[in-house]
Formats: structure tokens, C-alpha cells, sequence
């Protein structure tokens, strides 16, 4: 029985960290291996999907290490207030580090990519407190990823544990989602997405894969599943100084145009590198571009012939030549007005967002700057990647896209998780922003009418195209 003198915070705080540092160590030792296996093994699959190998990890409330090691960190610190469950620990993974700390008190001095709290807050004093001590631990770029027990298992919960099948608990803070994120805002972070995990915590082979893949995802299912996930970033800080920026032109028949992006681009950051690649054009852009940069020697330009096929090569090509801090797609066609760029750019360094997405669809458009049909299918598609991803996503295929150098390296480091199959680029950097947790933001735009030259965008092979590899983003992002 917890006794607690009300009229002492100090002591009360005291006293509740005695009972539970007491009875998890007596969990450790009655229980070695650990109950619920079922339930921890989904767990450690969906933080192996949230978190790539090789990364600096941090987990708080580590228990035995398993779901450490479980994510391959190349440098891995647990730590736990159970000097027992500690010792275990070490026992199991002596390639990773272990200290027995309390989390209200913690203070290292490192920073980590991935700092995890796992079924911690439903045990913590002051979850807020804990937050506040985090923060040092972090850089701009660091996830938190945290999960919690979902109120709805409380009576469920303690009638397993009273059948020994779960192991034992003391009372618990049963935080709703929303609590979770409140807490987070108060404590410096930004939560980003949250969803639910684990429908069926028992491993029954083909069901509970079904439940846990699959149902857990779908309404109305998910929301009887047993654990709220949550991914946050800490609250951003404006950049204090101006980032070089890289802009890539892809072009194919665009002759027309390539004057007047020389015109209408403006000055981007600290500098401003423009990249044109041209694509196997039946007209001379070709030539136009080396006439246009003999024009404008006042432009840093970089010029060069793509050697694959389609937007996203073109792209790709653009990026691997570009020595900006800061990567932005202009689409040739001008459509999209090249003045709005710096908007991009504010939005970045701003830490509005990680990733900064381009929207055609909130402002009227110009008269035939997009047709009935390819419209309808853009709706289509952001509803479809907006579920997909887990961030609101109006416009996939809104040709500008903005996103820092250093996180596309880290996509196209991990592009063949996805494969190699996205003619236009766009998902190819959507898919890979959300495989790093990166931070989405739609910015509108208002669509002009083309002025020179066709769309390259095939109707219904294009549209084919987009529905198998929607199929495939939910067998890779959603369904894990």
C-alpha cells in the first residue's frame, strides 16, 4: 500500500519512486524473460519500421534492452530507474550501454537521433518534468517516439494481470492521446502524427498478424487497439543565419520558358545555384539553356543532359550535382510562379516544416491551367496520401518540392526500401520524407496556364501508375 504525506510534494514524489524502483526489481527477477511477448514483439517491429539502422538511440524506461537492440542503434544507451532490471539488461545486450538513473532526474551529456519512451508515461511522476529533461539530449532534427497504453485496455489490463498473463502493474497515469500531446507541447516538443498499434497482444500465428497489420489501422478497429503511438520533434528555432539554396529546373521541350526563368527567378538565401537538366527535348531547349546562361553570367548555372528517362531521373541527376544547403524542384513549365519560392525558403528555416510541399488545389486556378479529370485524380490521391503518410498531404503531385540537402541524402540513402519505380519524382521524396519522420508542410500556390509547350503527364498510364504505387506505399508504410 503507497503512503504518501500529502502535505509534502517532496516526500510523496519520493515515496512514489521507492515503490515502483522496489517493484520492478522484483519484476526481474520473478519474471527474467518477460511477459507479454506478443505484445512487445509487434512493438519492437513497428519502432524497427519507425527507426533506420545505424542511428544514435536513447531509450528511457528501458527495461530489459530488447526493444534497443531490437532498432540496431550504432550507439545505444537504456536507461532505467531498476538497478535489476539494469543488470539484466546488460546480461542480454552487452553491446549496448545501461545506466540505472531515474528519468525525473536524467542529464547526459550527448545528443541522440531516436530518444524512445516506451509504456513510460503511464508510470511517470511528472511526465512534464521528464519532457524538460530530454530536451538537452536533442538537435533540430532529433524523433521522439513514444507509445502508451491506451485507456480503454484499463479493465481489460488488470484482469489479465490478475490471471498472470500480463506482467503486474501498480496504478497507472492513463493519458489519452491528447494528453500525450499536451504534455509534449509543454515539455518542447511538436507532436507530429499519432496512431494505434497492436489490436491482438497474443502471438496467434495469421490472426494476430491480420489484427496488428492490418486491422489495427482501420476504423472501426483501431480504436480498441491497446497502445497510442505518438512522433514528435522539439519545438523548432528560426535559423539565425541564411542557408545556400540549389534549384533544379528539369526540361524537356521547354524552350519557350527558359528565358523567363532566368527573369523571374529570385535572388534564394546566401546564394543561389540554378541546375538545368534537360530531358531528350524534340525542340532546342537544349540549346536555349546554353544560350540563356551565356546571357546571364551573373547566375551561378550548372547545365547538363539527362542520360535516363522521366522527371524524377531528371531530378535525381539535379540533386547528386547540387552543392546548396537547401534542394527545390522549379518545374520548367512556369506553372508554378518561381517568385513564390522564397515563401519555400522562409517556411524551411523557419522550422515550420522538414519538407516543404507545394499545393495546387486551395486557390482557384487559372482557366486550363489543369484539366477536369487530372484534377479529380489529384483530389483523389492527396485523400489517399494524406492516409498513407499520416500528415495532411493536399497536392502529390505539385511538381515544387523543398527540403534540406543533408535529408535527401538520407532518402536516397534508404531508396531502395521503396524501389526505384516513380517516373515523377514526387513520391519518391514524399515516401522517403515519411519514412524519416520528417516534418510535411503544404504550402499553396496559385497554378498558372502553361504558356509554352504541352504537359508531359500521360492521363490514364500515369494514373495506372499512381494507383499501383499507392498499393505499394500502404504494403511499405501503412500495413507494417
Amino acid at each position: 500500500m503507497e503512503i504518501m504525506d500529502s502535505n509534502d510534494p517532496a516526500n510523496d514524489a519520493r515515496a512514489y519512486r521507492e515503490q515502483r524502483i522496489a517493484h520492478w526489481d522484483k519484476v526481474a527477477k520473478r519474471d527474467p524473460l518477460g511477459r507479454g511477448r506478443g505484445y512487445h514483439s509487434r512493438l519492437e517491429q513497428v519502432y524497427r519500421h519507425l527507426v533506420a539502422p545505424g542511428q544514435r538511440v536513447l531509450e528511457v524506461g528501458c527495461g530489459r534492452g530488447d526493444l534497443l537492440a531490437a532498432v540496431e542503434p550504432s550507439y545505444g544507451v537504456g536507461v532505467d530507474f531498476s538497478n535489476e532490471m539494469i543488470r539484466v539488461a546488460g546480461q542480454r545486450h552487452p553491446n549496448l550501454h545501461f545506466i540505472c538513473a531515474d528519468a525525473h532526474e536524467l542529464a547526459l551529456d550527448a545528443t541522440f537521433d531516436v530518444i524512445i519512451l516506451s509504456d513510460l508515461l503511464n508510470d511517470l511522476w511528472d511526465v512534464q518534468l521528464v519532457m524538460e529533461r530530454l530536451k538537452p539530449m536533442t538537435t533540430p532534427r532529433t524523433r521522439l517516439i513514444l507509445n502508451g497504453y491506451s485507456r480503454v485496455w484499463e479493465y481489460p489490463l488488470s484482469a489479465a494481470r490478475a490471471m498472470g498473463l500480463a506482467t503486474p502493474m501498480l496504478r497507472q497515469n492513463w493519458l489519452t492521446a491528447e494528453d500525450m500531446g499536451n504534455l509534449l507541447q509543454l515539455g518542447g516538443f511538436e507532436p507530429m502524427r499519432g496512431w494505434q498499434e497492436v489490436l491482438l497482444p497474443l502471438r496467434i500465428p495469421l490472426l494476430a498478424g491480420l489484427c496488428n497489420k492490418v486491422l489495427a489501422k482501420l476504423a472501426p478497429f483501431r480504436w480498441l487497439a491497446l497502445t497510442n503511438m505518438v512522433v514528435a520533434r522539439p519545438i523548432p528555432v528560426p535559423m539565425k543565419t541564411q542557408p545556400s539554396v540549389s534549384v533544379i529546373v528539369a526540361a524537356r521541350n521547354e524552350s519557350g520558358n527558359i528565358e523567363n526563368i532566368f527573369r523571374r527567378l529570385p535572388e534564394l538565401g546566401s546564394s543561389t545555384e540554378l541546375i538545368f537538366v534537360e530531358g531528350h527535348s524534340k525542340d532546342d531547349t537544349w540549346d536555349e539553356i546554353q544560350r540563356a546562361i551565356a546571357r546571364h553570367p551573373e547566375r551561378k548555372c550548372k547545365a547538363m543532359r539527362q542520360t535516363g528517362k522521366g522527371k524524377g531521373d531528371a531530378v535525381r541527376m539535379g540533386f547528386a550535382a547540387a552543392t546548396g544547403d537547401v534542394l527545390m524542384i522549379l518545374d520548367a513549365d512556369l506553372t508554378m510562379p518561381p517568385e513564390d519560392l522564397p515563401r519555400f525558403l522562409g517556411a524551411l528555416a523557419s522550422g515550420q516544416g522538414e519538407f516543404i510541399n507545394g499545393v495546387r488545389l486551395i486557390y482557384p486556378m487559372a482557366e486550363e491551367a489543369m484539366r477536369f479529370l487530372n484534377f479529380l485524380g489529384n483530389k483523389f490521391f492527396s485523400l489517399t496520401f494524406t492516409w498513407l503518410l499520416g500528415q495532411p498531404i493536399k497536392d502529390t503531385l505539385c511538381g515544387t518540392k523543398v527540403l534540406w540537402r543533408r535529408e535527401y541524402e538520407q532518402i536516397a540513402a534508404n531508396r531502395a526500401y521503396f524501389g526505384n519505380f516513380d517516373p515523377f519524382g514526387d513520391f519518391d521524396l514524399l515516401f522517403g520524407a515519411a519514412r524519416l519522420n520528417l516534418k510535411i508542410v503544404d504550402l499553396p500556390v496559385r497554378y498558372r496556364q502553361r504558356v509554352y509547350g504541352e504537359t508531359n503527364i500521360q492521363r490514364w498510364r500515369h494514373g495506372l501508375l499512381l494507383l499501383k504505387m499507392s498499393a505499394f506505399a500502404a504494403l511499405r508504410i501503412k500495413f507494417v
